[in-house]
C-alpha cells in the first residue's frame, strides 16, 4: 500500500503543467473551482475587505471626507464612554429576555404544530410569514401600534378599561425596553419554530409509538424523548439565536432610535448612529471611533459564542 502511495506521489510529481490542468478537468476540480467562485467573490467583497477597512481608520478621526491621524486617542475614549458600556449592558438584557420569551414559545408551538392536526400547515406560514418581512417594515407598523396617542394599543386598552390615559410605550424608560422585545419576539418567532420543527422531522416515529405503548404520557414523552433527541438541533439553534439577539439592532433604530435617555441604545445602534450620524441627538459622523467600538463589539460577542460551544461541548462530554 505504501508502494502504491509513492508511486501515486511520484506520477503526480511527473506531471506537467498541461498534464495537471487536464487531470484537474477529468476529476471536476475546475467544475467546483467556478461554482465557489461567485461566493469566495462575494465574501471578500462584501464581509472581509469591509473588516480590513475597518483596521485602516482606527487610529483616525474620520468624517466621510477628510481623516485625522489620532493615534490611541479612540482607544482611550473607549474606556471613559460611559454610553457605549451601559449599551453593552442593555444588548446583554435584550438578549436574554428576547431568548427567554422567543425559544420556549417556538419550541412549544413546533411540537403542537408537528402532531400534524387540521390547519397546521396554515398556521405554520401565518408564524413564519414575519419572517419574510424586512424589520424596517414590521417595526414601523408595530411605532403606530405603540403611539402615545391614536395608537392602536392604547385605544384597545382604553376600550376594556384596563387604562385611563395614553401609556407612553416607546417613549417611557420603564416600558420602552419591553415593547422592543415584544417586536423582535414577534419578528423572530418564526424562524426558530421552522428549524425546531426540522428537528422535530428527523425524531422517529417509532420511538413514540414505543413509549407509547409503555404508558408514557405526553408530557414524559416531551421530556424523556422529544428534548434529548432534539439536543444537537438544539444546540445550533441557540447559538443562531444568541449571535442574532446580540446583533440586533434595526428594529430598535425604527422605533426609539435608542432612546429614551439611551435606555434602549445597544452595541449596534450605537455604532450604526456614530459611523452615519444622528441629527436628533446631534451626533456627529465619527468612523473612525466606530471603527473601534465594531471590533471590541466583535470581539465581545466572539468570546462569548466561543464560552457556548466550550460549555455545549462539555455537556457533551458528560452525557
Amino acid at each position: 500500500m505504501n508502494e502504491t502511495k509513492k508511486e501515486g506521489t511520484a506520477l503526480r510529481k511527473k506531471m506537467n503543467y498541461r498534464e495537471k490542468l487536464m487531470n484537474a478537468k477529468n476529476n471536476g476540480s475546475f467544475s467546483v473551482f467556478f461554482m465557489m467562485m461567485p461566493s469566495v467573490f462575494l465574501l471578500c467583497v462584501v464581509s472581509i475587505y469591509p473588516f480590513l477597512w475597518l483596521f485602516k481608520y482606527v487610529f483616525y478621526d474620520y468624517n466621510g471626507f477628510i481623516a485625522y491621524f489620532t493615534g490611541f486617542d479612540n482607544f482611550k475614549r473607549v474606556l471613559n464612554d460611559s454610553i457605549y458600556w451601559n449599551s453593552v449592558l442593555h444588548t446583554f438584557e435584550y438578549a436574554v429576555l428576547k431568548l427567554i420569551i422567543i425559544l420556549p414559545l417556538a419550541l412549544v408551538v413546533a411540537v403542537l404544530l408537528s402532531q400534524k392536526l387540521k390547519g397546521s400547515n396554515f398556521y405554520r406560514g401565518v408564524y413564519f410569514l414575519p419572517t419574510v418581512i424586512s424589520a424596517a417594515v414590521y417595526s414601523l407598523i408595530f411605532y403606530f401600534i405603540f403611539a402615545s396617542y391614536n395608537g392602536v394599543l392604547n385605544g384597545l386598552l382604553s376600550t376594556l378599561g384596563i387604562i385611563d390615559r395614553p401609556v407612553d410605550w416607546l417613549g417611557s424608560s420603564k416600558t420602552a425596553m419591553n415593547s422592543i422585545i415584544v417586536v423582535a419576539v414577534w419578528g423572530g418567532f418564526g424562524n426558530y419554530m421552522i428549524l425546531f420543527l426540522s428537528g422535530l422531522s428527523s425524531i422517529p416515529e417509532d420511538v413514540y409509538e414505543s413509549a407509547r405503548i409503555d404508558g408514557a404520557n405526553r408530557l414524559s414523552i416531551f421530556f424523556k424523548i422529544t428534548l434529548p433527541l432534539l439536543g444537537p438541533m438544539l444546540k445550533v439553534i441557540l447559538m443562531l439565536a444568541i449571535t442574532t439577539a446580540l446583533k440586533d439592532y434595526e428594529s430598535i433604530l425604527v422605533l426609539t432610535g435608542g432612546g429614551p435617555n439611551n435606555r434602549t441604545q445597544v452595541m449596534f445602534s450605537y455604532i450604526y448612529t456614530l459611523c452615519f450620524g444622528n441629527d436628533s441627538t446631534n451626533t456627529s459622523i465619527q468612523i473612525g471611533y466606530g471603527a473601534v467600538l465594531s471590533i471590541i463589539s466583535a470581539l465581545i460577542i466572539g468570546i462569548i459564542t466561543v464560552i457556548y460551544l466550550r460549555i455545549s461541548k462539555k455537556l457533551d462530554d458528560l452525557y
